[in-house]
């Protein structure tokens, strides 16, 4: 019988050893499979094959835009009040958090 230590599940070494990082299964091992969800069908298209996405960007009015998105974050709502009079810094926290990034910063 051989005295060598094997890892008790495979009978041997770590086939790929990980140092410091972890992967999305790792934080969630149940996770149900999604990529059926990118399977694309001219059914699910609510715009139509015709449309044209960089054509309909040159008609936007950009700084009509700009200025209804300035409007949005500076007008502070009784129900949810933005920090400092701006909702700026929220989204980006809103965004840091849906990023993931708060796991490794």
């Amino acid at each position: 019988m051989s005295t060598e230590a094997k890892c008790p599940f495979t009978g041997g070494s770590p086939q790929h050893a990980r140092v410091g990082t972890q992967s999305n299964a790792d934080w969630w091992p149940n996770q149900l499979n999604l990529k059926i969800l990118a399977q694309h069908s001219e059914k699910t298209d609510p715009l139509g094959k015709d449309f044209n996405y960089a054509e309909e960007f040159k008609s936007l009015d950009l700084d009509a835009l700009i200025k209804d998105l300035h409007a949005l974050m500076t007008d502070s709502q009784d129900w949810w009040p933005a920090d400092y009079g701006h909702y700026g810094p929220f989204f980006i926290r809103m965004t840091w958090h849906a990023a993931g990034t708060y796991r490794i910063a």
